[in-house]
């Protein structure tokens, strides 16, 4: 299945009013026949005040619109005719939509000409602060790009690894047994991925695959039916990408695992394995594995890297004879031969 990435993400006014949480508690003022027509398409915030002073050219299209208490002081004090003229500066057409916070209430002229532009105009009870943080946690996660991948996405030992791979290659199978062995499945088939931060993806499920899972031969299985509650895990940070691909396929195979791979979704290096698929090899303990060898890494431990210093002191302490001539140069020569020459001093000794 294609991947389907949403470059820029949007969200209108209308789906913003009603998605927002319920602590927001918002109320339509006026301009609701703008609201399904008028997008946020930026996460930030904005509040009105530098506008309201004559400086409307720091308005930002597709942000949400903060009117607090200090914006409507200063309203309120102008005369009528300098109300509606700094009003009608603030090019309200161009807005997606205007939160007056604290419940306060806005002069009829700004009501009046939110109307008349179409423009929403919403008010929460929430004081301009904690209205600003509640907003731009949720246009963060709304916002945020998102694609939809083949996969599957699991939590194996607090991490969230992403099994991905040509279809009926093995990743369900491979899930299932991981989930027998004690691990959470997140999502089977398709995974929605979200750059919730630049470093940093978020996996789910769609709601109709949710706690899903299809098996060749078997069909379509309820994962929370079959093994329980703990079986299962909402969206997970994606922590580990492992590909699958048919062992005829792989053209290339990391034999000694000295350099960590990383695979890019939606713009974030994610760590990666390539793991051949072949008959007899036993993909969930490989996995399991992966995410051990993974997990060590990130706290700075490399086991080739330590293998292959201890090599490179073993060729150096053979002294200034070349290695190839005297075989330190080959691995397995220079770890087993001096035991062969024991033991075949042994067998000398013997006759």
């Amino acid at each position: 299945m294609s991947d389907s990435p949403k470059e820029r993400p949007a969200i209108t006014v209308e789906e913003f009013v009603a998605r927002s949480p319920a602590a927001l508690d918002l109320r339509m003022l006026a301009g609701a026949r703008g609201a399904a027509s008028h997008c946020i398409d930026v996460a930030r915030i904005q509040k009105l005040g530098l506008a309201l002073a004559g400086f409307s050219h720091y308005i930002h299209p597709g942000r949400v619109q903060i009117v607090g208490q200090s914006e409507i002081w200063f309203l309120n004090q102008l005369p009528f005719e300098r109300r509606r003229e700094a009003i009608r500066n603030l090019m309200l057409e161009e807005m997606a939509c205007v939160v007056v916070t604290k419940g306060l209430v806005p002069p009829p002229e700004f009501v009046e000409e939110a109307e008349r532009a179409a423009l929403p105009l919403l008010l929460t009870p929430l004081v301009s602060s904690v209205a600003i943080g509640t907003i731009t946690e949720f246009l963060h996660d709304a916002l945020a790009p998102r694609e939809t991948r083949h996969g599957v996405l699991l939590d194996l030992y607090g991490v969230g690894v992403f099994l991905q791979g040509q279809s009926g290659i093995g990743k369900s199978e491979c899930a299932l047994d991981l989930i027998v062995r004690g691990h959470r499945l997140v999502s089977d088939d398709l995974v929605e991925l979200r750059r919730i931060a630049p470093d940093r993806l978020m996996g789910s499920a769609p709601d109709l695959l949710r706690e899903h899972i299809e098996i060749r031969g078997l069909g379509i299985l309820n994962v929370r039916d079959l093994f329980g509650v703990s079986a299962i895990s909402g969206p997970k940070p994606v922590g580990l990408a492992i590909t699958f691909r048919r062992w005829e396929e792989a053209a290339e195979i990391d034999r000694l695992g000295l350099d960590d791979q990383t695979v890019n979704i939606l713009g974030v290096c994610v760590p990666s394995f390539l793991l051949p698929v072949s008959p007899g090899r036993n993909l969930s303990t490989l996995v399991e594995t992966a995410v051990r060898v993974h997990l060590l890494r990130v706290r700075g431990y490399n086991a080739a890297q330590i293998f292959v210093a201890r090599h490179a002191a073993l060729i150096s302490a053979t002294g200034e004879a070349d290695p190839t001539e005297s075989g330190a140069g080959d691995l397995s020569a220079a770890v087993v031969g001096p035991e062969r020459e024991v033991g075949d001093e042994r067998e000398d000794t013997a006759k």
